[in-house]
């Protein structure tokens, strides 16, 4: 990781944190950084197929096709066998400083075909609790407006069955007869008024990634402003920040940049339409963005893109409505994330320039995890103590004894004209 870091500064200028000694040294790499943050991903993944099922249904198929561009390598056993619950808690909870985390899901029409149903998103909270003894994992509803006003009906069983903690909506997802939009007054209104009267008022978006799966257009944050503003006591949290990706879309390769080492502002897809309405709509104080995949992408290929993404969220909307997320397990292990994110630094001659204010350590902690434990109700301090001394603490600690975690991270490489090739992992 150093030494990647230290060849991105060669490339970027000094985008990273590193020094020389931690290139050579592991024990200078790992001590110096802080062991107390209290990291909270909120968005993560898993799957859970049986091998049978999974071979045979032409859906699950479809999805696992679709999933496996990440993990290329796998055949399909050793991709269920990667994906599965037990390696998402090594995965995020052993291999990386994540203490807390959303468990998250992708909607299908019928729930038996889907590769994280709500009710299994439940069960991996309770599971990794359990095993925890403590407060570890929460859990998204995932409900689908497209489907007709009877999803109020699996609405109101999921919040008072499940528990759940949030919503998670695919606003691009055709699911239905038609994509939705959250600012639709007749068929989408009566939804944001049963989640006011069931109490759970944040609202977690897909936008962005289309990924070749879903619509293009729904993906897109053009429906986010009118619903925040006549919503106002509902959190419009915006998953990928909106972000477009490098990635392929339903419409072939995403948007490439100019030029990723370029020290001007660039547009960057998506994002900065969201950033559009929050300048002219400074008073929508409800709409929060999350880093899931967008912050791993720009980190890696455009490091100066990524630290005037960062600037101008901070500029803005402030350091307090930023969350952090990595969309992980499917991109691997989410520890390189957060290392990336507590060495990237926004260089002074931009923050002079643009006026972005600094990335202290101090914005650092609220977007690693302090934002979302106040979104939530979680008191850190608390947290941290009830951590320290829990029964997943106590395995993490013997595995990192006895066994070297695995950060392997999963993705694309680049050809030199900045199209994507296919996906390998990269360690």
């Amino acid at each position: 990781m150093a030494a990647a870091l230290a060849a991105l500064n060669q490339v970027f200028g000094p985008c990273y944190d590193v020094r020389a000694d931690e290139v050579a040294d592991p024990d200078a790499y790992r001590e110096r950084w802080p062991k107390n943050q209290f990291v909270f991903d909120m968005q993560t993944h898993h799957t859970d197929l049986a091998y049978p099922y999974f071979e045979k249904s032409g859906d699950v198929q479809r999805y696992a096709t679709f999933f496996r561009t990440f993990r290329p390598d796998l055949d399909p056993k050793g991709y269920v066998d990667e994906m599965n619950r037990v390696h998402y808690v090594k995965e995020v909870f052993l291999d990386s400083d994540t203490v807390m985390a959303f468990i998250s899901g992708v909607p299908t029409r019928d729930w038996s075909k889907c590769p994280l149903p709500p009710d299994q998103m439940a069960a991996t909270r309770r599971y990794v609790n359990e095993l925890a003894g403590s407060r570890r994992v929460l859990a998204h509803g995932l409900i689908r407006p497209n489907l007709g006003l009877g999803e109020l009906d699996e609405m109101e069983r999921q919040a008072k069955e499940l528990k759940v903690e949030a919503w998670k909506f695919h606003t691009g997802a055709d699911l239905g007869e038609w994509v939705w939009r959250a600012d639709d007054e007749r068929r989408v209104y009566p939804f944001w008024e049963k989640t006011r009267k069931l109490g759970i008022k944040h609202l977690c978006f897909h936008k962005g990634l289309p990924l070749g799966a879903f619509n293009e257009e729904g993906c897109m944050v053009g429906d986010i402003e009118k619903a925040a503003r006549d919503w106002p006591d509902l959190n419009f949290i915006i998953y990928h920040s909106g972000f477009q990706g490098f990635g392929t879309t339903a419409r072939g390769p995403g948007r490439p940049v100019d030029d990723p080492r370029k020290d001007e502002p660039q547009e960057i897809p998506w994002v900065s339409d969201l950033l559009r309405v929050l300048r002219r709509s400074p008073e929508l104080k409800n709409i929060y963005f999350e880093l899931g995949n967008t912050f791993q992408q720009v980190s890696m290929y455009a490091p100066t893109m990524c630290m005037h993404m960062l600037g101008q969220m901070l500029q803005v909307v402030g350091p307090d409505r930023i969350l952090w997320g990595t969309d992980c397990i499917w991109g691997g292990s989410p520890q390189s994330q957060i290392e990336r994110f507590r060495r990237i630094r926004i260089r002074d001659d931009l923050v002079e320039r643009y006026r972005y204010p600094p990335l202290t350590d101090e914005v650092r902690a609220k977007i690693l995890g302090l934002n979302a434990a106040r979104l939530f109700g979680l008191d850190p301090a608390e947290r941290r103590r009830a951590i320290e001394t829990d029964r997943l603490t106590g395995i993490r600690d013997e595995y990192r004894d006895e066994l070297k975690p695995s950060n392997t991270q999963y993705g694309w490489v680049w050809e030199g004209d900045g199209s994507p090739t296919v996906p390998v992992g990269v360690a």
